[in-house]
């Protein structure tokens, strides 16, 4: 498989597995919940995709039909949400496919159970770290590259001890109450 379509594949099980493993469905359960139904439901056939789909689904086109349907809902799903994404969007998953393809097996792993971890999490706690990742990435390079350094020189008690404090809101030592995005702190 030449580069180009295994990027194209990658971005599509990117796209399709990790987005959307939240609302997947066991093997063999229809959205109804009855086992059996799910089976047939979404088991569509190579020749019964359309062109668009079989382009982008391309690069399993040989052992399609053997995939379980779970399995080819998903690629569906994903196929359908490529299709929809601007050039530059596209090119933005490439490149993250490609940093994903080049981390280490246990990276990988830590990834996903880090994800699984904030899926779990109660949807007051997911916005919360998302306003805070968004905060952060609004801080200027050096800043973002300042406060990871600091953190990385943290013990592993000084970093509990920070992170209490912050689930606690109770003022870091040697600071005031004042306001801590004023001065570019974690909100």
């Amino acid at each position: 498989m030449n580069p180009m379509r295994r990027c194209v594949c990658g971005g599509i099980l990117v796209l399709a597995v990790l987005p959307l493993s939240a609302w997947a469905q066991p093997p063999g359960m229809s959205q109804s919940g009855s086992r059996g139904a799910g089976i047939v439901q979404g088991a569509i056939s190579w020749g019964r995709l359309t062109p668009r789909e079989r382009e982008v689904l391309k690069p399993f086109a040989g052992r399609w039909d053997r995939l379980p349907a779970e399995r080819r809902r998903r690629l569906r799903r994903g196929a359908e949400r490529w299709s929809r994404l601007t050039p530059a969007q596209r090119e933005r998953a490439r490149e993250r496919f490609r940093r994903w393809r080049a981390l280490s097996p246990e990276q990988r792993a830590r990834i996903r159970r880090r994800f699984e971890e904030f899926r779990r999490l109660p949807p007051p706690e997911q916005r919360r770290i998302r306003r805070r990742y968004q905060w952060f990435r609004g801080l200027p390079p050096e800043r973002r590259r300042e406060l990871r350094e600091r953190w990385r020189r943290l013990s592993p008690e000084q970093r509990r001890e920070f992170l209490d404090r912050r689930r606690r809101r109770l003022p870091l030592p040697g600071r005031s109450g004042r306001d801590p995005r004023a001065s570019h702190e974690a909100p």
